[in-house]
């Protein structure tokens, strides 16, 4: 039988697992999108950790300057409508 306070630490370190695995998910992208996009990233976002706020801000504010492979993956991958890029393509 499970005691009180080992269901309590077994529900937190579920807790934690579980926290943990969704915060390394936040910016994981999918390997069509690290393929067409890294030379993008490596040209215009090299100073930001590539899976950070900062590098996914940079990527959005740099949209207009992407190869069209890495938009097309974007847009695949569900990272970027369909829309935005129309919205970007008519400045």
């Amino acid at each position: 039988m499970i005691t009180t306070s080992k269901q309590i630490t077994l529900a937190a370190a579920g807790g934690l697992v579980s926290l943990v695995l969704l915060a390394t998910q936040v910016f994981a992208y999918s390997e069509a999108v690290i393929n067409a996009c890294t030379d993008d990233y490596l040209a215009h976002c090299s100073a930001y950790d590539e899976n950070s706020a900062q590098g996914e801000r940079c990527m959005r504010a740099v949209g207009g300057k992407l190869s069209q492979g890495c938009v097309n993956a974007l847009v695949a991958s569900g990272e970027v409508s369909k829309t935005a890029v129309g919205r970007r393509t008519k400045r």
